[in-house]
């Protein structure tokens, strides 16, 4: 918001809001009442049980928010947004220049002419830069030799002039490396639009792809490019299409065509270039169609019938395919099967099943096999060699860290790429030979302005949940801090699909713990962190030991004395946002301040509305209300239907207008009835990106400005709190 004159402010509040409510006296000389936004009762009604949403009205489609002439309805909540955006800016008035401060900080540890580690394939080196303080990067190749001149193959600067929002989906070069196909995002949706360039020219074709879902397969004649689109209402990907290059749209012939909306679908190539594959993801069940690349008008055949609840992955290699699969495995085992003969009951065992062991990721190369593994809650690499079947781990030596499988795109070759970081290491790039075991550093991400790991401690803790379960605490802060109970700590989790929060470096987060913060990650059920079953145990009628596990790790680190409830702060977005909203309800009083950033705060509401994107294919995740028994449990812990009337803490809640995962009116509707219900005067502020969606601001830096305000909000509430 640019700076405006408090008279304004007041003007603009009145004119949007019907009631006041005052907060906390943090500045008493600017701070105006907060926006209550109007009332107009909706009965939801289901199961015989009804719920009154006083802020139903707040929804807007995507056509009212990209009309010209805004209905009143839009006017209305455009206006109240705007109205919070301004009570925001006003309530932080004073930290203006501490959020300058910290902007400056963030960016300025960024290396402003960068370039990524160039991986080979095709005969050509791909690599990327960035320019001076430019947004947006360039991508450039070179062919057979580094030492050769530099080919652009696109500078997205040029591509987002003009756009609020840009954002590159992902890019595939034919396979004579002629052409470059590539998707685009202009409004922050995540609907993309797939162009095709000329690389020998550098001109535009004017094969045009429009409504796509990021990801595309070349077939091997240079001509057939595979693509999905999505369902223009939920937004899920739900067709593939194969594309003749210059001819119209209307050509292209539809090939796939999941019906079942509780599917992602998509289309890649095989690593080995020999197969174009579609994949079908539910939340329990995967799906993969082949197709011979270089055939790319055959039909294409399942590779093994759909029965029940199956997670797998293939991988090409030579004539068989590796199959990672939870088939009679909890934690996946690796199996392998001829290319002519993929249906299950020909599958072989590889590598058996272990309780202890959950492999995550599977890298085949011509004389060795790579297996990316999880146990204790800690990532490992093992090597085997295909020929001698001998194998190795690699030793990282810290107590917390991540490894992880790089660009691997060639096949016969002894190197393995993979990365390495932790919460004091900088990310590095390293090439390992497997060969001889040697190690070849290509890039340690520099962080400008010097940074030295031994000023700051990691530590992996264990708090005990209430139902004995062990859960790890990633954590790190600067070296010589006293535990008396009185240093600040931001507690961070997510806990859903399965998805495990790494301890990974983050230059920005150095701006918090030099100003005395603790940082903290609590790997709770519903990730993966402690295996496949700590994610079972984490979802669907389990989802409940999400939050109290949360919950439970800040208990210890308060037992601990890391921190107090006076210091203690949390952070979590999307997902994690309902997290948060989660432990607000349940122990506000444990926390002095929590950020919500694109919260899913109305799941009932959102989970029983089958055109909003996420909800059919999240069934198995949250379960559906419409079954009584899932309806009644999902309200028993969904955010927004259950604020009550109590004391709630400091709260920072995030939102994009154009967010299609979480729609911006999850955390409008949240905030409005939580403002209209809570007994505190405590903080209680909002920012809507009114340009961006659930990724927020595109761009190298824009998004740091909102990191900067997230901050800022921290260290305002820790110089207030009165201690």
């Amino acid at each position: 918001m640019k700076t405006i004159t408090f008279l304004l402010i007041t003007l603009l509040l009145a004119s949007s809001c019907t009631n006041r409510k005052k907060t906390k006296d943090l500045f008493p000389e600017i701070l105006p009442e907060a926006p209550i936004a109007e009332k107009h009762d909706s009965v939801l009604t289901i199961h015989e049980h009804s719920r009154i949403d006083p802020y139903f009205w707040m929804r807007l489609s995507d056509e009212q928010k990209n009309a010209e002439n805004k209905d009143a309805q839009t006017q209305k909540v455009l206006q109240y947004l705007e109205a919070e955006n301004i009570y925001l800016d006003t309530a932080m008035y004073k930290t203006k220049e501490l959020q300058s401060k910290l902007y400056n900080e963030i960016v300025g540890r960024i290396k402003q002419d960068d370039e990524s580690v160039p991986y080979f394939k095709n005969g050509y080196w791909y690599y990327s830069k960035y320019s001076d303080k430019q947004e947006y990067p360039a991508y450039f190749r070179k062919k057979e030799s580094l030492e050769n001149p530099e080919e652009i193959l696109l500078d997205v600067n040029q591509l987002a002039k003009g756009h609020d929002y840009y954002a590159v989906g992902s890019m595939e070069v034919s396979p004579d490396n002629k052409i470059l196909a590539f998707c685009e995002d202009t409004i922050s949706r995540r609907i993309y639009t797939y162009r095709f360039l000329d690389l020998e020219t550098g001109k535009f074709l004017d094969d045009n792809l429009y409504n796509c879902e990021p990801g595309g397969a070349w077939a091997n004649d240079n001509q057939t490019f595979f693509y999905t689109t999505k369902n223009k209402i939920s937004l899920l990907s739900e067709k593939v299409w194969r594309h003749k290059l210059e001819t119209s749209n209307d050509k292209d012939v539809m090939v796939y065509h999941e019906e079942d909306p509780s599917y992602y679908i998509g289309v890649y190539k095989s690593k080995s270039d020999k197969y174009i594959i579609i994949y079908n993801n539910s939340t329990l069940i995967s799906d993969y169609q082949i197709l011979k690349a270089d055939n790319p008008d055959g039909e294409f055949k399942q590779f093994t019938p759909r029965a029940g609840a199956h997670e797998y992955s293939i991988e090409h290699y030579e004539d068989k395919f590796y199959v990672l699969t939870n088939y009679d495995a909890v934690n996946f085992r690796l199996m392998e099967t001829p290319v002519n003969a993929t249906s299950i009951e020909n599958w072989k065992e590889v590598i058996p099943h272990r309780e202890d062991v959950l492999i995550t990721d599977i890298e085949a190369f011509k004389k060795y096999l790579v297996i990316s593994e999880r146990s204790n809650a800690l990532t490992h690499l093992r090597i085997i060699n295909q020929e001698t079947k001998k194998e190795h781990y690699l030793d990282f030596g810290e107590p917390v860290y991540v490894s992880f499988i790089g660009t691997n795109t060639e096949f016969d070759t002894d190197i393995l790429r993979y990365g390495y970081s932790s919460l004091t290491t900088p990310v590095s790039t390293i090439d390992y030979n497997m060969n001889d075991k040697t190690k070849d550093i290509k890039k340690v991400q520099e962080v400008v302005g010097g940074h030295n790991p031994d000023n700051y401690v990691t530590e992996r803790l264990w708090a005990t949940a209430r139902d004995g379960k062990k859960i790890p605490v990633s954590i790190v802060y600067k070296k010589g801090l006293k535990k008396d109970g009185h240093t600040p700590l931001l507690l961070y989790g997510y806990g859903s699909y399965g998805n495990t929060i790494e301890p990974w470096f983050n230059s920005t987060r150095l701006s918090l713990l030099d100003r005395g913060f603790v940082y903290a990650i609590a790997h709770i059920r519903g990730s993966q962190a402690m295996g496949r079953q700590w994610y079972e145990d984490g979802k669907m009628m389990n989802k409940i030991n999400t939050f109290t596990d949360f919950i439970d790790v800040g208990h210890h680190l308060v037992k601990e004395n890391y921190s107090s409830p006076h210091h203690l702060y949390a952070l979590g977005g999307s997902a994690g946002g309902l997290l948060m909203g989660a432990i607000a309800n349940m122990e506000p009083e444990l926390f002095n301040g929590i950020i919500a950033a694109v919260p899913f705060v109305d799941v009932v509401s959102t989970m029983l509305d089958e055109t909003i994107p996420l909800t059919t294919n999240e069934f198995d995740e949250w379960g559906n209300p419409k079954n009584k028994k899932s309806y009644d449990y999902m309200l028993s812990y969904s955010p927004y239907d259950n604020v009550e009337a109590k004391d709630y803490p400091n709260m920072m809640v995030t939102t994009g207008l154009f967010d299609s995962q979480v729609q911006y009116w999850e955390p409008a509707k949240w905030v409005a009835k939580l403002r209209a219900t809570k007994t505190d005067d405590n903080l209680l502020v909002m920012h809507t990106n009114m340009e961006a969606g659930h990724g927020g601001a595109s761009g190298r830096f824009k998004r740091y400005k909102e990191t900067a305000l997230e901050y800022a909000f921290l260290l305002m509430l820790e110089s207030k709190k009165g201690e």
